[in-house]
């Protein structure tokens, strides 16, 4: 696992407020998309932002790399999910309202309402991605159809207990994980749900490439591998100083499925080997820099330290953090 990419290769600047989204453009993944609680979302180019790049300043307003910025949210911004063909992206937040955007124009080409409360997590699915799946602090799974002219939900699911706090969509199946310490799975075609208990407040869950594992980040400072045939625990990933007890922080697989990564609650980003037992990376988001040692890593001042949200390239040996300080730091060999 030594081609893991440990090297900070640009910083994408410019942010007000925690980024608690990142997603990668489609096909040759060679754009960002970031969302933040500064409600705005930002188009990238990294390979335009040097890991020198500095903060905009009056004279520098538009930091380097900056392809473009989009503000229609009225609160801050909590998820980004592009479509395959690349021209279109949905975000959701704190407003309750689902956008859906058209990439070139920066105009919101849909607006979906009907969520009672912010929107956690909304992604495409679908033939031709004509659907897309939300999850709400409102305990609901919504689905909306983007062929229809339709504003309303097509389906509403409302099993959850408590705040949805992320969604996927896998074939024709929607899995959504919630702080009722569940994972539910719905078949679209049979209108069955299966539900895995989890325990710990789950916030945030990502299906493996075969689409037979799911990966599950919840409030007990562990990331759980769990067998989507029979809900069986295939391997928990935890490190004496990993914390995730209090915020929303998302996991993710990456290189082909060998390896698992997350932000935590204190600035920091963690790697595993998918097989291992071992923490194998472990970095600090604010600094840029791989922490080496087992030594304990101090807590955290403020919020402003978490590490909300992290995407690993399908490409290239590259991923990206998004961090408390407004700042997104993609990573590369």
């Amino acid at each position: 696992m030594s081609a893991f990419p440990t090297k900070p290769i640009a910083k994408l600047t410019g942010h007000n407020g925690i980024v608690h989204a990142v997603a990668y453009s489609s096909g040759t993944q060679s754009y960002i998309l970031t969302g933040s609680s500064d409600r705005t979302i930002r188009l990238y180019n990294p390979q335009k932002a040097p890991p020198s790049s500095v903060a905009p300043t009056a004279s520098n307003a538009y930091p380097p790399g900056l392809v473009n910025k989009y503000s229609a949210h009225g609160y801050e911004v909590l998820s980004i999910d592009v479509n395959t063909d690349n021209d279109k992206f949905v975000s959701t937040g704190g407003d309750k309202t689902v956008f859906v955007w058209d990439v070139q124009t920066a105009q919101t080409v849909r607006r979906f309402t009907g969520h009672a409360g912010r929107v956690n997590r909304g992604v495409f699915g679908g033939d031709g991605d004509g659907i897309i799946a939300t999850g709400s602090f409102d305990g609901t799974v919504k689905i909306w159809d983007l062929k229809s002219n339709s504003y309303k939900p097509i389906m509403t699911l409302d099993d959850a207990k408590d705040s949805v706090t992320d969604v996927a969509i896998h074939d024709a199946e929607i899995l959504s994980s919630s702080v009722d310490g569940r994972v539910r799975s719905y078949d679209l075609r049979t209108g069955m749900c299966q539900t895995d208990v989890i325990g710990a407040s789950c916030t945030s869950l990502g299906v493996s490439k075969k689409g037979t594992e799911l990966l599950v980040s919840s409030l007990d400072s562990t990331i759980r591998l769990m067998d989507r045939t029979n809900g069986e625990l295939l391997k928990a990933y935890k490190d004496e100083t990993f914390v995730n007890k209090d915020l929303r922080v998302k996991s993710t697989l990456g290189l082909n499925d060998s390896v698992v990564l997350s932000g935590s609650d204190d600035g920091m980003i963690f790697a595993w080997d998918i097989m291992g037992d071992e923490c194998m990376h472990k970095f600090r988001h604010s600094d840029m820099r791989e922490v080496r040692g087992k030594g304990m890593v101090s807590q955290p001042s403020s919020k402003k330290e978490i590490v909300s949200t992290v995407a690993f390239c399908k490409t290239r040996r590259e991923w990206i953090s998004g961090g408390g300080d407004g700042n997104v730091i993609v990573w590369g060999v």
